[in-house]
């Protein structure tokens, strides 16, 4: 019996373009699983983080403990949304690093949505209750000052997406 190789499918885009929904879409494929990393931090460290500052802190720790167990999922044969922002370099080189490691293939998925999208989006999820967190306008402009799109240059497997759709 031979299986498909696995894939490590990461998300970037900035808040709310969307990456949590994708990632649900990209679970429905077969022998695949989401792991968010909003819901890791709201259940492990709600209590802990209240800046940005305090959101990096929980968040490296939490790629600490992943990172294996990603990969070992990965080296079974599963597929894994990992559903992190992949939206800095060095997010993306940690990323590399578990797909590589496991030897699996993967797709990076840039959700490539102008702010004013991204905010109409906020503002409705916030008003719905409906995500872990409810950022302000102001975490959003801080939070996306550290967004860096990919380039070609990172050799990733890139599917960008645009508001009209997937653009491959």
């Amino acid at each position: 019996m031979t299986f498909a190789r696995s894939i490590l499918h990461m998300i970037c885009g900035k808040m709310a373009a969307g990456k949590s929904t994708l990632s649900t879409q990209l679970s429905a494929q077969p022998a695949t699983l989401v792991i968010a990393e909003d819901f890791w931090t709201s259940t492990l460290f709600k209590p802990d983080m209240h800046t940005v500052d305090d959101y990096i802190k929980v968040s490296r720790r939490l790629r600490a403990a992943m990172a294996p167990h990603v990969e070992q999922i990965l080296r079974l044969g599963l597929s894994v949304v990992l559903d992190f922002p992949a939206n800095t370099i060095s997010n993306r080189q940690w990323m590399r690093s578990i797909f590589e490691g496991a030897g699996a293939d993967h797709r990076l998925h840039w959700l490539d949505m102008p702010d004013d999208v991204c905010r109409a989006r906020l503002h409705q999820r916030n008003a719905e209750g409906r995500h872990e967190f409810a950022p302000t306008d102001a975490d959003f402009d801080l939070i996306t000052s550290y967004f860096v799109p990919p380039s070609a240059e990172e050799g990733f497997h890139l599917i960008r997406y645009d508001p009209s759709g997937p653009i491959l």
